[in-house]
């Protein structure tokens, strides 16, 4: 992220809003209200964070320092990564049969290229950029400014045509993501490797993604998953919703959030995952901040020189990764209830963090506990107020009924508590348990345990026992045999 002079000015007005284009029918456009930044706060004020225990600190600290990645293990994952993109993209290019994905390109995106995957590097993201003529959009309404119905200015005879709808101006996102799914298949089958083969999963009927499984030698071994997302690239201002910006101006800068706002978003093909869906909601797209999320992430400090060196260093992005373990052993222990909650989540939460807590001095590597600690309160708080508001579009209550069960959200809150009262459980790294195995050390350590002086004793004293009972046995069999002969 550059910090720097704003690249464009802030409160533009959205330029293809202007003229009268063609419009679709039984569509308007309805002029929205004018933006006001917003920012969430927890009601209650900042959660009090009470003294932590030594060894609760010591299992923070511990498992901060096991969800890094291994050099070892990201070499190969990257690798495999960056060769398919690059032949996938070239497959792309060369396709006759769908000019509209020729003009493809890159951006990487995901927790991995945001420096905050745990455990392993098992899971990519990809985004294809597509370029479109200029574009209007329509703002669902239910869903607060994430998801809208996007339509062509005027008729257009290019490449795009193939995916409007019957209107001849609405973008089709079900059309997109069909035949994304169907030129990744007809790549993946001709693409060899030498270890192991892709595999396309299933689709997702919400998901904006066509996902890429790697196996090994054994079928069910899964080594990765790779998510690549088509995505509309629009270089026309932001939408209504979210023009005011994200609130950064204490933690990154008003010259930061110029500058964001100055640059391109992103429409992905997601509807929501509501029931009862229209035919226009079924069509509709959901913006995509992505690539700012990412360089937000990546330059996160209050000062230029945050993380910069050793004597610069600070615990945000490893809060993050801790808040991503727990929400995994929670939905590792309560799959189906908590279905719905994401790594998305934490972020959100995490960025509205910063912004509260933005200055450096806050984040040392030595306060790593307490930053946690009150990274966790906060978002407990904002699943028992059931508000959680996104990010870039703060209308948009990611919280919500129809975005979050309130069954759901209520059994999270709960075990949220109970994690919290009884010493984050599911963050304990587990001793080791000693391998059963035979070892030769082993045989010669018990023969020269049989030879040691107080086990030669032992052997001794037995052999005396026996003489003594047997001796016994012979005289009172002489006694006997004495008395009773005739």
């Amino acid at each position: 992220m550059v910090r720097g002079q704003p690249q464009k000015k802030a409160g533009r007005v959205n330029k293809e809003m202007v003229g009268s284009p063609v419009e679709p029918e039984n569509i308007k456009i309805v002029p929205p209200p004018k933006a006001i930044q917003k920012t969430w706060h927890c009601p209650k004020g900042a959660p009090a964070v009470d003294e932590i225990p030594k060894e609760l600190d010591r299992w923070i600290r511990q498992r901060g320092r096991d969800l890094r990645l291994r050099q070892v293990e990201r070499q190969p994952a990257v690798k495999l990564v960056n060769n398919l993109r690059n032949d996938l993209v070239k497959f792309l290019k060369d396709n006759e049969e769908q000019p509209f994905f020729r003009d493809v390109s890159v951006l990487n995106s995901g927790s991995y290229y945001e420096f905050v995957k745990i455990n392993k590097p098992n899971e990519f993201d990809i985004m294809l950029k597509l370029k479109t003529p200029r574009i209007q959009w329509k703002m669902l309404e239910k869903f607060n400014g994430l998801f809208y119905t996007i339509f062509l200015q005027r008729p257009s005879r290019g490449e795009i045509r193939t995916f409007l709808l019957e209107d001849g101006l609405t973008i089709s996102a079900s059309k997109v993501m069909k035949e994304m799914h169907r030129l990744v298949q007809k790549f993946i089958k001709t693409y060899k490797v030498s270890k192991g083969h892709w595999v396309v999963c299933r689709k997702k009927i919400n998901s904006p993604a066509v996902t890429l499984e790697f196996l090994g030698d054994n079928e069910e071994d899964e080594i990765l998953s790779v998510d690549i997302v088509p995505a509309l690239e629009v270089s026309q201002g932001w939408p209504e919703a979210a023009r005011a910006g994200p609130d950064v101006d204490n933690w990154l800068g008003k010259n930061v959030r110029r500058a964001i706002l100055g640059k391109p978003f992103y429409f992905v093909p997601k509807r929501p995952k509501t029931r009862n869906l229209s035919d226009v909601e079924k069509e509709s797209w959901r913006i995509s901040f992505s690539h700012i999320e990412k360089e937000m992430i990546r330059y996160h400090g209050n000062k230029r020189t945050c993380c910069e060196g050793k004597q610069n260093e600070c615990c945000r992005k490893l809060c993050l990764r801790l808040l991503k373990c727990l929400f995994e052993g929670l939905k590792q222990t309560y799959s189906s209830e908590l279905d719905a909650l994401c790594s998305y989540h934490g972020k959100t939460a995490f960025f509205y963090n910063l912004s509260e807590r933005y200055e450096d001095s806050l984040w040392t590597p030595g306060q790593l506990s307490v930053c946690f600690m009150k990274l966790l309160r906060q978002f407990e708080c904002a699943v028992n107020d059931g508000y959680l508001p996104h990010f870039f579009v703060t209308d948009h209550n990611l919280f919500s009924s129809s975005s979050f069960p309130k069954r759901s959200l209520l059994f999270l809150g709960n075990a949220l508590r109970e994690q919290r009262e009884t010493g984050l459980p599911l963050l304990r790294v587990p001793d080791p348990i000693p391998r059963l195995s035979y070892s030769p050390a082993l045989q010669v350590r018990a023969q020269e345990n049989a030879l040691e002086p107080q086990n030669c004793d032992n052997v001794k004293f037995l052999r005396r026992s026996c003489i003594v009972l047997l001796t016994g046995a012979f005289i009172f069999c002489a006694i006997i045999y004495a008395l009773y002969l005739p």
